[in-house]
C-alpha cells in the first residue's frame, strides 16, 4: 500500500485496509513510498494499490501513470478533497467575522482585528502550512484580492503548528484562519473552509491567471495495479467496493493526531468500532 504525504488519514487507512484483506486471508506488506512516485510504482508492479489519490496534490502524477498503462482507476471515495484556508467554526459562533464563509467578509477592518497576532504588524494573520507545500500560492491570493492592505499571511513550520495554532487561539479567545484540508481529524471538531471566488483551470499565477481564485475540490480515488484483480480477485472486488466518508476518514486521523495512539492501534481500534462500516465491502 503506497502511502505518504502530511496526511495520518493516508497511513491509518493504509492499516484500515489492510486489516480488511488481513481477516479475509491475504498477506498484506507496507511500503511508504514518495507520494508523487507511487502511481508509477503502481504501473510497473512494485506496488499493488494506493488508497488515497488526492485529486488537488497527486492527480497530475496519477493521471500521467494512467495514461501510460498498467494502472487502472478504481473508483471514488465518498468524500471529497478540498486544502484551502478556513478556520474552526467557534469563529463563526463569536461572531468575530460577520459574513463569513463568504470570503468578502475579509475586507472589513473590523474582522481583520480579531485575528491580529503579536508578528502580524497590526494585520490579521492567516497561518498558511509550510512555504514547501504551495510557495506564495496564498500570499499572492491576499494580493490579487486586494486583502494585502489588512492581512498578512505567515507560514507555519509543520503541520502540528498549524493544529498548536488552533489550542492557542481558542485559548485566547482570538479568532484565527489557517490552512486545512478535509478529510481530516478537524472536521470532528468543526471546521469551514472560506468561500473564495471560484477555481478554475488556469486561474493560479502559475498558470498565467490572476490569480483570483480558491481552491478547487476534488477526487479522493484509488488505484490499483492492472493485474491486481487477476492475482487477488477478491482482496481486488472488496477495494472496489470501498468507499469511506469524511466523518470516517476524520475519525481514523483523529485517533491519531487527538487520542495520539500509533497508526497500527488506531487502524485496529476503527476496525473493531465500525464493523457494520467494513464487512459490506467484504461480501
Amino acid at each position: 500500500l503506497g502511502d505518504v504525504y502530511k496526511r495520518q488519514s493516508q497511513i491509518v487507512m493504509a492499516h484500515v485496509i489492510g486489516g480488511i484483506f488481513e481477516s479475509m486471508g491475504n498477506n498484506v506488506k507496507y511500503v511508504n513510498t514518495d507520494s508523487q512516485a507511487v502511481y508509477e510504482a503502481i504501473r510497473i508492479g512494485d506496488v499493488s494499490l494506493s488508497h488515497e489519490v488526492w485529486e488537488s496534490a497527486f492527480g497530475k502524477s496519477f493521471t500521467t501513470a494512467l495514461d501510460k498503462g498498467g494502472l487502472v482507476d478504481w473508483g471514488d471515495h465518498e468524500a471529497r478533497t478540498l486544502e484551502d484556508m478556513g478556520y474552526p467554526n467557534w469563529v463563526a459562533e463569536k461572531g468575530l467575522c460577520p459574513g463569513l464563509p463568504d470570503w468578502t467578509a475579509l475586507k472589513n477592518p473590523a474582522c481583520a482585528k480579531n485575528f491580529t497576532t503579536p508578528d502580524s504588524g497590526g494585520k490579521g494573520r492567516m497561518l498558511e502550512g509550510p512555504q514547501s507545500w504551495h510557495g506564495d500560492l496564498i500570499p499572492q491570493r491576499v494580493d490579487a484580492l486586494g486583502l494585502g492592505d489588512l492581512w498578512t499571511v505567515k507560514f507555519a513550520g509543520s503541520a502540528d503548528a498549524l493544529w498548536a495554532e488552533l489550542k492557542a487561539a481558542e485559548k485566547e479567545g482570538r479568532g484565527t484562519i489557517i490552512f486545512n484540508w478535509t478529510p481530516n481529524f478537524t472536521d470532528g471538531a468543526g471546521f469551514t473552509f472560506i468561500d473564495f471566488p471560484p477555481y478554475s483551470a488556469g486561474c493560479r499565477p502559475e498558470d498565467g491567471g490572476d490569480g483570483k481564485c480558491g481552491s478547487p475540490d476534488g477526487y479522493l480515488k484509488k488505484a490499483v495495479n492492472a493485474d491486481f484483480p487477476k492475482t487477488h480477485p477478491a482482496a481486488a472486488a472488496a477495494f472496489k467496493k470501498m468507499s469511506f466518508s469524511t466523518s470516517h476518514i476524520g475519525a481514523m486521523a483523529a485517533l491519531v493526531d487527538v487520542d495520539k495512539m500509533t497508526h497500527e492501534d488506531a487502524a485496529k481500534k476503527w476496525l473493531a468500532d465500525n464493523k457494520s462500516v467494513w464487512q459490506a465491502f467484504t461480501k
